[in-house]
């Protein structure tokens, strides 16, 4: 679809390039999770917070749920959430920790469900509103762009926790935005 008022066929291009650095981030996040061990997982910000485990396996499947179940996107079956609307995923069976490689899988896999809804994902797609049943009389409406920007933020969010967590007991910490080093063309 191209609107020649708005841009030509840029508006129907993929939402993908607004969305590049996301990537980025994604990728720290697993590559901060891979270096951890079984009892940097088991870590919390307080005795009634949730393992980190628990945190970043609750990020993975809060991408399901509303790319997925809300959205309707294909994907959910390639994750550790095949059933993205059920009342309850592994990361709320806080009696069954999950390891490194599982962690790392679900937010790989996540990750692909979220390039492959940037992928098909359009302008003009962004502003479309989708109904979510919060057990109330109206459902709730939520564009792909609010949610889009939720799930940025949720990352972020959990990220900065997880952050937080491993640097309160001493450890590396996550960082999203790590310094950038000088171009050695430079000198």
């Amino acid at each position: 679809m191209t609107n020649p008022g708005a841009g030509g066929a840029e508006f129907g291009r993929p939402v993908a390039p607004l969305y590049a650095d996301w990537a980025k981030y994604r990728t720290r996040i697993v590559d901060g999770i891979r270096g951890l061990t079984e009892a940097d997982l088991s870590l919390r910000g307080a005795p009634d917070h949730w393992p980190i485990w628990a945190i970043a396996a609750h990020v993975a499947g809060a991408r399901v749920y509303w790319l997925c179940g809300v959205f309707g996107e294909p994907g959910a079956g390639s994750t550790p959430f095949p059933d993205p609307l059920a009342p309850l995923g592994w990361e709320d069976d806080l009696g069954s920790p999950r390891s490194v490689e599982e962690i790392v899988g679900a937010l790989e896999t996540t990750s692909s469900v979220i390039d492959g809804c940037l992928d098909r994902w359009t302008l003009p797609m962004l502003d479309e509103a989708f109904p979510r049943d919060i057990g109330t009389s109206r459902p709730q409406m939520h564009t792909r762009q609010s949610v889009l920007l939720r799930l940025i933020t949720h990352d972020a969010y959990h990220a900065g926790e997880i952050a937080l967590t491993l640097g309160m007991n001493g450890r590396p910490i996550l960082d999203l935005w790590p310094p950038l080093r000088p171009d050695p063309g430079l000198d």
